[in-house]
């Protein structure tokens, strides 16, 4: 299917971007805010927003993004199965588009055809590469489905109550607090364990997220607030499996995976129990599921598919916003910043050099993310360490197409569970290095908190 959207918008923007790739300096006032990718933003508000290429690929290039796209909807079967097999024999789903409604985020439901929720276990230590420690017989994420003949390795019940918070000005939120129970295991734990939800994401723009330098990553730490607006944010390093190197995190929703490359593989290895040369293990070996399934078997996704797949993902173009014009917005901007809500979501990087891509290459680009870990507080705590990250930190999640996730995905889930059903929610769920910045938005007057909430609509 064709996903490119030629507009004489983006044509221009191309076209007065292609003269010069050089991160040289540029007046601020040169700039379309609107362009939240730089070249690679679509002018697309509708409920593909998400599935659209950037512009000005190469006949072949465009070729390879089509398969990718192709793949990405493709539904993996059990063997022996002669096409998409693999599946299994234990998983959470069954293609990537199943968790990632329409290239946007998932559903926060478990165990179900359309789920988007999926679990990470582990017990207390760390493994010899510095990551979370397995729990014998169930790895370090939950499979909630099987194949036949094999069975699910654990159900987890999902149950919530409500919180009520009451403003200062005696408006009141309700929020809605969740608990998750693990039922049904397969096999016995003995001992404690840890549970973490992370529901999927939207997986516009990371292309540009992997071409961020490193350095402009790590000069956004401050670890000692030596500013003392309460922030400071780390840096996740993490093992990468396929390069057998400690690297700079910066998917997941703790930062934990280090490329975009070992993020696609791991998920077709956990998520769906589908092999690859980059993840060479079942993600159930060692568990009677394998069924007598040797280990160290031929990868089940061919290696020309997976980096189908990696090429798609780099090229999905980022939405521009929306709305710019808009009194309310801009003065939401304004509040946006007067909270400081940038000094975690910061709104303008340069992206690094991609020879191969110019249109992620020296981008100006406004994310709204530093991609580093930070304290968020007890409630929104999962109590489990994924490398450096504690188990109170999470990852700066990008805003950029926040604003449409209720047109692309149908329902809007906000936060790394989905736990927040508006973005007046997700807020007031902030706490720890973001507690000044929630505190301050509740002392706003109900006008100005709205017009916070119509920026971030704006993304």
């Amino acid at each position: 299917m064709k996903k490119f959207l030629i507009t004489t918008g983006i044509v221009i923007f191309v076209l007065a971007f292609s003269m010069c790739h050089k991160a040289d300096v540029f007046p601020d006032d040169g700039y379309d805010e609107r362009m939240s990718g730089g070249q690679a933003t679509v002018l697309d508000a509708s409920s593909k927003a998400f599935t659209i290429g950037i512009e000005g690929l190469s006949a072949r290039d465009e070729r390879v993004h089509e398969i990718g796209d192709q793949v990405f909807d493709q539904t993996f079967v059990a063997p022996p199965s002669p096409i998409f097999t693999g599946l299994g024999p234990v998983y959470n789903n069954v293609s990537c588009v199943n968790c990632h409604r329409n290239d946007g985020e998932g559903i926060p439901t478990a165990g179900f055809a359309n789920s988007g929720l999926l679990f990470r276990i582990s017990q207390a230590g760390i493994d010899a590469n510095g990551g979370p420690l397995a729990v014998p017989g169930y790895g370090t994420q939950i499979q909630d489905q099987a194949v036949l003949g094999a069975k699910p390795e654990a159900n987890i019940n999902i149950s919530y109550t409500d919180l009520t918070i009451t403003y200062p000005d005696g408006s009141t939120a309700t929020l809605h607090k969740p608990l998750y129970v693990m039922q049904n295991p397969y096999l016995a734990i003995n001992g404690s364990y840890m549970l973490s939800p992370r529901l999927a994401p939207p997986v516009v723009g990371l292309g540009l997220l992997e071409n961020i330098p490193e350095q402009t990553i790590l000069s956004y730490v401050d670890a000692n607030d030596m500013n003392a607006d309460g922030i400071t944010g780390k840096a996740n390093y993490v093992y990468n499996p396929y390069t057998g190197k400690k690297e700079v995190g910066r998917f997941g929703l703790k930062a934990n995976t280090s490329t975009l490359l070992t993020q696609i593989a791991t998920a077709y290895q956990q998520d769906m129990g589908v092999t690859s040369y980059v993840q060479k293990q079942e993600s159930a070996y060692g568990q009677s599921q394998m069924n007598g399934i040797p280990g160290d078997v031929q990868p089940e996704l061919v290696d020309s598919l997976l980096k189908y797949v990696l090429f798609y993902v780099k090229t999905l173009a980022v939405p521009a916003r929306r709305d710019v014009t808009d009194p309310d917005v801009k003065a939401g901007q304004v509040i946006f910043n007067q909270l400081n809500c940038a000094g975690c979501h910061r709104q303008t990087i340069q992206t690094g050099v991609d020879v191969t891509l110019p249109q992620i290459s020296n981008q100006r680009i406004h994310p709204y993310t530093d991609l580093l870990v930070h304290d968020m507080g007890d409630d929104l705590a999962d109590n489990r360490p994924d490398f450096l990250a504690t188990g109170r930190e999470w990852r700066t999640q990008p805003l950029w197409g926040i604003g449409l996730l209720q047109k692309t995905t149908g329902t809007a889930y906000y936060l790394h569970d989905g736990r927040a059903r508006t973005l007046e929610e997700a807020i007031l769920w902030h706490d720890g290095e973001a507690k000044n910045g929630k505190e301050a938005f509740m002392q706003l007057s109900k006008a100005d908190r709205d017009r916070l909430l119509r920026f971030l609509q704006s993304l």
